[in-house]
Protein backbone atom coordinates (compact mmCIF):
# COMPACT_ATOMS: atom_id res chain seq x y z
CA UNK A 1 0.00 0.00 0.00
CA UNK A 2 1.60 3.38 -0.74
CA UNK A 3 -0.37 4.87 2.10
CA UNK A 4 1.85 2.57 4.48
CA UNK A 5 5.12 4.21 3.02
CA UNK A 6 4.55 7.64 4.68
CA UNK A 7 3.85 8.32 7.72
CA UNK A 8 0.03 8.53 9.58
CA UNK A 9 -0.31 11.63 10.61
CA UNK A 10 -1.77 12.81 13.63
CA UNK A 11 -2.43 16.26 14.98
CA UNK A 12 -3.05 17.40 18.30
CA UNK A 13 -5.49 20.32 18.95
CA UNK A 14 -4.89 22.94 21.16
CA UNK A 15 -7.36 20.85 23.31
CA UNK A 16 -4.75 17.95 23.45
CA UNK A 17 -7.02 15.84 21.36
CA UNK A 18 -5.10 13.65 18.62
CA UNK A 19 -6.96 13.65 15.22
CA UNK A 20 -6.10 11.29 12.28
CA UNK A 21 -5.80 12.79 9.27
CA UNK A 22 -6.62 9.86 6.90
CA UNK A 23 -9.78 8.94 8.81
CA UNK A 24 -10.97 12.26 9.96
CA UNK A 25 -11.95 10.96 13.31
CA UNK A 26 -10.06 11.15 16.94
CA UNK A 27 -7.66 8.48 18.01
CA UNK A 28 -5.99 7.57 21.44
CA UNK A 29 -2.82 6.69 22.53
CA UNK A 30 -3.64 2.92 22.79
CA UNK A 31 -4.82 3.35 19.03
CA UNK A 32 -1.56 5.12 18.23
CA UNK A 33 0.09 2.46 19.69
CA UNK A 34 -2.25 -0.33 17.58
CA UNK A 35 -0.64 1.21 14.29
CA UNK A 36 2.93 1.25 15.43
CA UNK A 37 2.42 -2.49 16.72
CA UNK A 38 0.58 -3.52 13.20
CA UNK A 39 3.82 -1.38 11.31
CA UNK A 40 2.84 1.58 11.01
CA UNK A 41 4.81 4.56 11.05
CA UNK A 42 2.99 7.82 13.05
CA UNK A 43 4.18 11.36 12.99
CA UNK A 44 2.17 13.73 15.85
CA UNK A 45 2.10 17.47 15.09
CA UNK A 46 1.02 19.77 17.15
CA UNK A 47 -1.50 21.98 14.81
CA UNK A 48 -1.00 25.35 16.35
CA UNK A 49 3.06 25.59 16.50
CA UNK A 50 4.27 22.82 13.93
CA UNK A 51 6.00 21.30 16.68
CA UNK A 52 6.65 17.30 16.12
CA UNK A 53 5.55 15.77 19.27
CA UNK A 54 6.39 12.19 18.57
CA UNK A 55 8.96 11.20 20.14
CA UNK A 56 7.24 12.58 23.44
CA UNK A 57 3.88 10.93 22.57
CA UNK A 58 6.03 7.78 21.94
CA UNK A 59 7.62 7.91 25.11
CA UNK A 60 4.00 8.53 26.95
CA UNK A 61 2.81 5.59 25.60
CA UNK A 62 5.93 3.14 26.75
CA UNK A 63 5.36 4.59 30.06
CA UNK A 64 1.47 4.12 30.60
CA UNK A 65 2.74 0.40 29.39
CA UNK A 66 5.52 -0.21 32.11
CA UNK A 67 3.20 1.33 34.49
CA UNK A 68 0.41 -1.29 33.84
CA UNK A 69 2.96 -3.99 34.39
CA UNK A 70 3.58 -4.50 30.89
CA UNK A 71 7.49 -4.64 31.61
CA UNK A 72 9.72 -4.89 28.94
CA UNK A 73 12.49 -2.82 30.22
CA UNK A 74 14.32 -3.93 33.30
CA UNK A 75 15.02 -1.53 35.90
CA UNK A 76 18.84 -1.69 35.52
CA UNK A 77 17.87 -0.81 31.58
CA UNK A 78 15.78 2.27 33.00
CA UNK A 79 18.64 3.27 35.15
CA UNK A 80 21.15 3.15 32.67
CA UNK A 81 19.27 5.39 30.33
CA UNK A 82 18.59 7.66 32.83
CA UNK A 83 22.40 7.97 32.84
CA UNK A 84 22.88 8.46 29.67
CA UNK A 85 21.03 12.12 29.52
CA UNK A 86 24.12 13.32 31.07
CA UNK A 87 27.65 12.72 29.64
CA UNK A 88 29.65 11.45 26.63
CA UNK A 89 26.77 8.40 26.58
CA UNK A 90 24.27 10.99 25.15
CA UNK A 91 25.77 10.78 21.94
CA UNK A 92 26.40 7.03 22.09
CA UNK A 93 23.65 5.43 23.15
CA UNK A 94 20.84 6.29 20.48
CA UNK A 95 22.94 4.99 18.29
CA UNK A 96 23.27 1.76 20.20
CA UNK A 97 19.94 1.50 20.65
CA UNK A 98 18.69 1.70 17.06
CA UNK A 99 21.49 -0.71 15.88
CA UNK A 100 20.35 -3.29 18.92
CA UNK A 101 17.01 -2.73 17.41
CA UNK A 102 17.60 -3.07 13.85
CA UNK A 103 19.56 -6.67 14.46
CA UNK A 104 16.47 -8.04 16.39
CA UNK A 105 14.45 -7.10 13.53
CA UNK A 106 16.81 -8.48 10.86
CA UNK A 107 17.49 -11.64 13.48
CA UNK A 108 13.57 -12.29 13.44
CA UNK A 109 12.85 -12.02 9.58
CA UNK A 110 15.91 -14.24 8.86
CA UNK A 111 14.44 -16.93 11.41
CA UNK A 112 11.15 -16.67 10.02
CA UNK A 113 12.76 -17.21 6.42
CA UNK A 114 14.70 -20.00 7.42
CA UNK A 115 11.60 -21.70 9.04
CA UNK A 116 10.34 -21.80 5.49
CA UNK A 117 12.97 -23.11 3.84
CA UNK A 118 13.33 -26.46 5.64
CA UNK A 119 15.42 -29.07 3.11
CA UNK A 120 16.44 -32.75 2.86
CA UNK A 121 13.90 -35.40 4.67
CA UNK A 122 12.83 -33.20 7.25
CA UNK A 123 11.30 -30.92 4.81
CA UNK A 124 8.92 -34.13 3.70
CA UNK A 125 8.13 -35.20 7.01
CA UNK A 126 4.54 -35.23 7.55
CA UNK A 127 3.38 -32.33 10.37
CA UNK A 128 6.07 -30.17 9.18
CA UNK A 129 4.16 -27.79 8.09
CA UNK A 130 2.20 -27.50 10.99
CA UNK A 131 5.26 -26.95 13.06
CA UNK A 132 6.59 -24.46 10.44
CA UNK A 133 3.41 -22.53 11.02
CA UNK A 134 3.17 -23.08 14.96
CA UNK A 135 6.82 -21.76 15.47
CA UNK A 136 6.07 -18.78 13.06
CA UNK A 137 2.85 -17.85 14.70
CA UNK A 138 4.60 -18.35 18.07
CA UNK A 139 7.64 -16.23 17.19
CA UNK A 140 5.43 -13.30 15.63
CA UNK A 141 3.56 -13.12 18.53
CA UNK A 142 6.17 -12.65 20.85
CA UNK A 143 8.06 -10.11 18.57
CA UNK A 144 4.39 -8.17 18.30
CA UNK A 145 3.54 -8.63 21.40
CA UNK A 146 6.34 -7.25 23.90
CA UNK A 147 4.64 -4.96 26.63
CA UNK A 148 1.10 -5.79 24.98
CA UNK A 149 -0.08 -8.26 27.43
CA UNK A 150 -2.58 -5.92 29.30
CA UNK A 151 -4.44 -7.09 32.21
CA UNK A 152 -4.87 -10.56 30.63
CA UNK A 153 -1.34 -11.75 31.23
CA UNK A 154 0.00 -13.52 34.47
CA UNK A 155 -0.26 -12.16 37.24
CA UNK A 156 3.79 -11.04 39.08
CA UNK A 157 4.23 -13.65 40.87
CA UNK A 158 3.61 -15.78 38.03
CA UNK A 159 6.29 -14.17 35.76
CA UNK A 160 9.35 -15.55 36.93
CA UNK A 161 7.60 -19.28 35.95
CA UNK A 162 6.70 -17.52 32.38
CA UNK A 163 10.16 -16.57 31.36
CA UNK A 164 11.56 -19.92 32.97
CA UNK A 165 9.45 -21.84 30.40
CA UNK A 166 10.07 -18.98 27.37
CA UNK A 167 13.76 -19.31 28.07
CA UNK A 168 12.55 -23.18 27.50
CA UNK A 169 11.30 -22.73 24.57
CA UNK A 170 14.21 -20.37 22.81
CA UNK A 171 16.50 -23.12 23.82
CA UNK A 172 14.15 -25.40 22.13
CA UNK A 173 14.24 -23.39 18.99
CA UNK A 174 17.93 -22.54 18.97
CA UNK A 175 18.51 -26.46 19.28
CA UNK A 176 16.00 -27.18 16.76
CA UNK A 177 17.45 -24.67 14.21
CA UNK A 178 20.92 -26.07 15.04
CA UNK A 179 19.97 -29.30 13.71
CA UNK A 180 18.32 -27.86 10.77
CA UNK A 181 21.53 -26.48 10.35
CA UNK A 182 23.78 -29.42 10.04
CA UNK A 183 20.95 -31.23 8.18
Amino acid sequence: MADDAKPLLIKRYASRRLYNTETSDYVTLEDIAKFIRDGREVQIIDLKSGDDLTRQYLLQIVAEHESRGESVLPVDVLTDLVRSYTGAAQSVVPQFLAASFEMLREGHSHLLENMTKIPGPMGSMPGIEALQAQQKAFLKNMMAGWGTAGSSGPAPEDAGDERGELDAIKKQLAELQSKLNKM
